[in-house]
């Protein structure tokens, strides 16, 4: 038996293509804008899930709040250790669950690719309303919601 697919059903399957399509070219430009501070747009996107953390946080929380796999996280976590970006320290909660920290050297070069966003970001929401981007902002959010509820988050 096949069940036909609402309308809404087939605008949802639009708007997912399109994310898809929006998030392979985000990642490609991302990828150009930081590749001269030796960062990608993964390596760039753990980055600031550390830098915006309200407290250091193990790996595998970094991956929940991102909506990622923790194995996944740790292996950019490692390759952002090995570039002197982050470092490891003991977690009082947890012994075999470090927690990752900026250095220095990660708080300047996360702000520098801050920097170099800003420029870009302006650009791409010229022509944009406001109210649009919280519109659009507010059915993501339902969406991933929905997502984690039903326990289609990728597993940590």
């Amino acid at each position: 038996m096949t069940t036909k697919r609402t309308r809404a059903a087939d605008a949802l399957g639009d708007l997912i293509l399109d994310v898809f399509r929006l998030n392979g070219l985000l990642l490609t430009a991302g990828d150009r804008m930081v590749a001269r501070l030796g960062l990608t747009s993964t390596r760039w996107q753990v980055l600031g899930a550390i830098a915006f953390a309200e407290r250091a946080q193990p790996v595998a929380w970094l991956a929940r709040d991102m909506g990622g796999n923790r194995q996944n996280v740790q292996r950019i976590v490692n390759d952002l250790q090995r570039m002197g970006l982050v470092t490891l320290e003991v977690n009082p909660h947890h012994r075999r669950a470090s927690l990752v920290v900026l250095t220095d050297n990660g708080r300047r070069t996360f702000d520098e690719a801050s920097r170099v966003q800003a420029p870009w970001a302006n650009g791409l929401s010229e022509g944009l309303a406001i109210k649009d981007i919280a519109t659009t902002r507010r059915v993501v959010a339902a969406l991933r919601k929905k997502l984690e509820l039903n326990g289609e988050r990728a597993s940590t």
